[in-house]
């Protein structure tokens, strides 16, 4: 078995799809990790912590080594959550019967790739990994209570996402909750090593990020809402009806670019060269068009990503606006470190 670091970056940037245990078999520890854990979409943690570092490096606060540790830690502990929550579907009897899991990427479980024992154990490596980052989170800020808190509900949300929350239509609220302001203040708060008069604007500041990846969430559940709705999970779409979702998400979308602008020119908590995101406005007008239709029954000819729909565009829209948030994030940065004058907070 050779490493196959082309695998690691198609990993990273799309969701892989496989069918034969053979070609699974060949592949080196890490790209079946990156593969079961769809880190393609959870690479989306590491756009958050990138996020809060460079909030934490406009205050002062940014240190490399424990910047790098905790990113790693969350960006594992959102694997285990991945694995977790295919093993309970799994159990639950969710992902049988070509579900819509099976259809977009590998399910190792599913597929027969692995058993149920081999996923608890690859769940119980992942999670040792993101525990040891939370531990050293905690040495580094000398057992911040607000640190402990953080880690507390970090740790359940990860045990209870999959169930129950996932089922009480509160998934979609708590991934926005967790990948915006919560991650993102509490990346800022390490590397603070505490509170600081700025963490309210900090998480504000993660709304926006947040709401981006709240949206490819809620786009996947209105996608599979039929068969979320057959199997008995109770996700937001599934309770309020797939025009109402689409609804929601228009307005998620809408409000991303409505705090930017709010944290640009009344608390100027931003510089106007955040104004940068809206760079990102048509896949924006794209994913507001489509949302504001009902699903196809069947893939438009050519179309490569079925039977992802609303989320495949979300995702589209998210990873832009991801990449022009931090770049903005970036210039924006070096202004209030080294202009510190220009556009003085209110």
């Amino acid at each position: 078995m050779s490493i196959n670091f082309a695998m690691w970056k198609t990993a990273l940037w799309t969701l892989v799809k496989m069918d034969q245990k053979e070609e699974w078999d060949r592949l080196d520890v890490v790209s079946k990790w990156l593969i079961a854990t769809r880190s393609a979409v959870t690479v989306v943690t590491v756009y958050s912590c990138v996020i809060a570092g460079l909030l934490a490096g406009r205050d002062g606060y940014f240190r490399f080594l424990p910047w790098l540790i905790v990113t790693l830690g969350l960006f594992i502990a959102h694997g285990a959550n991945n694995l977790l929550n295919d093993y309970t579907d799994y159990r639950r009897g969710v992902d049988q019967d070509n579900y819509f899991r099976t259809q977009y990427g590998v399910h190792p479980l599913v597929q027969g790739f692995w058993n149920a024992k081999q996923q608890l154990r690859w769940f119980a490596v992942t999670g040792t990994l993101a525990v040891l980052s939370g531990i050293f989170a905690l040495i580094y800020t000398g057992f911040s209570g607000i640190v402990i808190g953080l880690f507390a509900l970090g740790a359940l949300v990860l045990l209870l996402y999959s169930w129950p929350l996932k089922y009480l239509g509160l998934g979609e609220l708590f991934i926005f909750l967790i990948w915006g302001p919560i991650m993102i203040a509490g990346v800022y708060i390490v590397l603070a090593r505490g509170w600081t008069d700025h963490v309210w604007y900090v998480a504000l500041a993660g709304v926006p990020f947040g709401l981006s990846v709240a949206s490819i969430n809620i786009g996947k559940h209105i996608d599979k809402l039929d068969a979320d709705r057959r199997k008995g999970v109770g996700t937001l779409p599934v309770r309020i009806g797939e025009r109402v979702a689409r609804m929601i998400n228009m307005t998620v979308l809408l409000l991303i670019y409505l705090v930017i602008l709010y944290l640009i020119f009344v608390p100027r908590y931003f510089t106007p060269v955040m104004l940068l995101v809206f760079l990102a406005g048509r896949r924006l007008v794209v994913a507001l068009g489509v949302l504001s239709k009902p699903r196809p029954e069947s893939p438009p000819e050519g179309y490569p990503a079925w039977p992802t729909w609303f989320s495949a565009f979300a995702f589209h829209h998210n990873r832009l606006f991801g990449g022009l948030f931090i770049l903005g994030l970036m210039v924006d940065t070096l202004l209030r470190v080294f202009l510190p004058g220009f556009w003085p907070m209110h």
